[in-house]
């Protein structure tokens, strides 16, 4: 019953259509059939009305919509005296918002989800180490916390537990646990295992990963008004075909009844209903695949898209050079792990981008880092630190030759970069390491050819020689390197095959995919600029997605383009039969909520996935 009254509540021309039928029926059985005519055909008369005057304020604001046809179609009912076929239109208008929210309700569920987790408390210990619950937001960094079974991490924060398993699928997308050891980041939005664990806070509430989605979220939910853009480059020939109809029937055959009867099949719901439902069911299919699309115009754009430029690093490489040798001093009297032992411990004090490299590196090897009893970086050159008696200086060849001496270059490929280290005033030798290209980067570029991406870009701040071998490995020949901000954004706007995809993943990349037809930020966990910037985020650390958000745009935008045009078809073909008289007004009503049916059960189709074929709007 509560159901019942809310619906009322939300649709309340909908109950008064029903009502006003029942009404009508009674007085009909009762043998008051004029008082029932006049009833329906005055409802039916004052919701034209309505219509009208709702069609007039889009006219006023520039929107050309397809009520016309309904409203003609009512009136001409009723004038014809076929009043209950103006009741059922009637319904049909009215019941057309009813199943739309429907429809769009079903498409908007997986977008929804995310929203019934957000956690609301978190078990902190106090000074006392004793636990107790507060509000999220009051949790600050560094904050100990308890985590129970079963439950959703609350903020970002580090494991304190020797180890634990989380399900991240709420992120990722992953639906198998993800084993975690003690000092792991585990991220917000994560649902904890069987056993009770100890995080500690690394992230504020507002600043934490599963925040982020859930606001990138409610920003897609938002983005309405472009959806109908679609259909409305058919309403005014859609329009003008059925008067033509109407009007040709009338004409030929001198019945005023034969013009209504077509415009009763032809009035336009197919094409009101199916863009919007499409959208809606392609963003909540893109975020059940990790990509949040934050508005309509966007799935458009994807599907138009002919050309995409690529940022490089943390991009189409991983962003974590790789070592990938080691080239020990022979008099240094040194094997490859003393070498590299030592100098992971001494870039525990830098922070530069290789250190973290050199640290991982030697904790894959199982190299106990060793303290120093005094370290000190030299900004963009190198680092100076005093282990186990012994001085180490790692960094450029330039920075260890003023402090060392027997120092040998290395040659190195394309897109090498070496760390020079000296022990004691001797050189002891160099580690090589690489940023390597993503494994799923081949494929995904593949994938976007046969979507239809006509034009490739390399646009990236990084000099040619590290640029250029990871593009020729890509088979891109459009090949940007050394390029400022402000120059992507320069390149992007000049690029001659539009719309244009950015894809990037830094705060220097925000301005450029805010400039790009369709900015893609890579991996939400990145730069909340980047993220903020675009117009899609992918919630992984996958750049297959970004094949996969075209292949949605293309698949979502062909059904929304299906659903209209089956919803033409059909309309077309009732129109056609009732101009012959073979169609009378309430059967063509009747069937007409049968259009409209088959074509949101089409475009709900965008919610499955399915093969992508190549389709590109001009």
């Amino acid at each position: 019953m509560t159901r019942l009254i809310a619906a009322v509540r939300r649709y309340p021309i909908v109950a008064i259509t029903l009502l006003v039928g029942i009404a009508g029926l009674a007085l009909a059985f009762a043998g008051q059939e004029t008082f029932a005519r006049w009833l329906v055909s005055a409802f039916a008369l004052v919701v034209a009305a309505i219509q009208a005057w709702s069609m007039l304020r889009q006219l006023a604001r520039g929107q050309v919509g397809l009520d016309v046809l309904a409203i003609i179609a009512i009136v001409s009912t009723v004038i014809v005296g076929e009043y209950w076929a103006s009741l059922i239109i009637v319904l049909m208008i009215s019941g057309g918002e009813a199943l739309e929210d429907y429809a769009a309700g079903r498409a908007e569920r997986d977008l929804k989800s995310l929203l019934d987790r957000v956690p609301l408390q978190a078990h902190r210990y106090d000074a006392n180490g004793e636990i107790e619950d507060v509000p999220v937001d009051e949790v600050a960094v560094g904050d100990r916390l308890l985590l129970r079974p079963a439950e959703i991490v609350p903020v970002d924060a580090v494991l304190e537990s020797a180890e634990s398993s989380l399900d991240e699928s709420s992120l990722t997308g992953e639906s198998l646990p993800v084993d975690k050891v003690h000092g792991d980041q585990i991220w917000s939005g994560s649902v904890n295992g069987h056993s009770a664990v100890d995080i500690r806070a690394s992230a504020i509430a507002s600043e934490s990963q599963y925040q982020l989605i859930i606001k990138l979220v409610e920003e897609a939910s938002a983005s309405r008004a472009p959806m109908v853009r679609l259909a409305d480059r058919y309403s005014i020939p859609f329009t003008i075909a059925a008067l033509i109809i109407a009007g040709a029937a009338w004409a030929i055959t001198g019945d005023p009844v034969r013009f209504a009867e077509v415009l009763v099949v032809a009035t336009p719901c197919p094409l009101l209903l199916a863009a919007p439902i499409a959208f809606m069911s392609g963003m909540s299919r893109a975020s059940k695949a990790g990509v949040v699309v934050k508005g309509a115009s966007a799935i458009e754009q994807l599907a138009a898209a002919c050309t995409v430029a690529f940022d490089k690093t943390g991009t189409l490489t991983s962003g974590v050079p790789v070592v990938i040798r080691i080239q020990a001093d022979a008099a240094a009297g040194l094997s490859e792990n003393d070498l590299l032992g030592l100098v992971a411990s001494a870039e525990q004090y830098s922070s530069h981008v290789l250190a973290a490299s050199l640290r991982q590196a030697a904790s894959d090897r199982g190299l106990v880092l060793q303290e120093a009893s005094s370290a000190s970086e030299i900004a963009t050159h190198g680092v100076e630190a005093t282990i186990g008696g012994r001085e180490i200086v790692v960094g450029k060849p330039a920075f260890i030759e003023q402090r060392a001496t027997g120092l040998e270059r290395t040659n190195l490929s394309s897109g090498e970069a070496a760390v020079y280290a000296a022990i004691d005033g001797r050189f002891a030798g160099t580690i090589v390491l690489r940023d390597e290209l993503r494994e799923e980067a081949p494929e995904t570029l593949a994938r976007l050819r046969r979507a239809g991406i006509k034009r490739f870009m390399l646009v990236t701040g990084d000099v040619h020689q590290t640029a250029e071998p990871i593009a020729r490995e890509l088979g891109i020949h459009d090949v940007h390197a050394e390029v400022l901000p402000q120059g992507k954004v320069d390149l992007v706007k000049s690029a001659e095959l539009k719309p244009v995809i950015m894809v990037g993943d830094g705060v220097n990349d925000a301005p450029v995919l805010a400039a790009a037809d369709v900015g893609i930020a890579l991996g939400a966990r990145g730069s909340t600029a980047a993220s903020e910037s675009a117009d899609v985020v992918i919630l992984v650390d996958d750049v297959s997605k970004v094949a996969t958000a075209v292949e949605i745009g293309n698949r979502t935008v062909r059904i929304a383009l299906e659903s209209i045009w089956i919803g033409i078809a059909i309309s077309v073909g009732l129109m056609l039969v009732a101009a012959f008289g073979f169609l009378p007004a309430i059967v063509g009503a009747a069937l007409q909520e049968v259009v409209d049916l088959v074509s949101i059960l089409n475009a709900l189709r965008a919610l499955l996935p399915g093969k992508n074929r190549q389709l590109k709007l001009k």
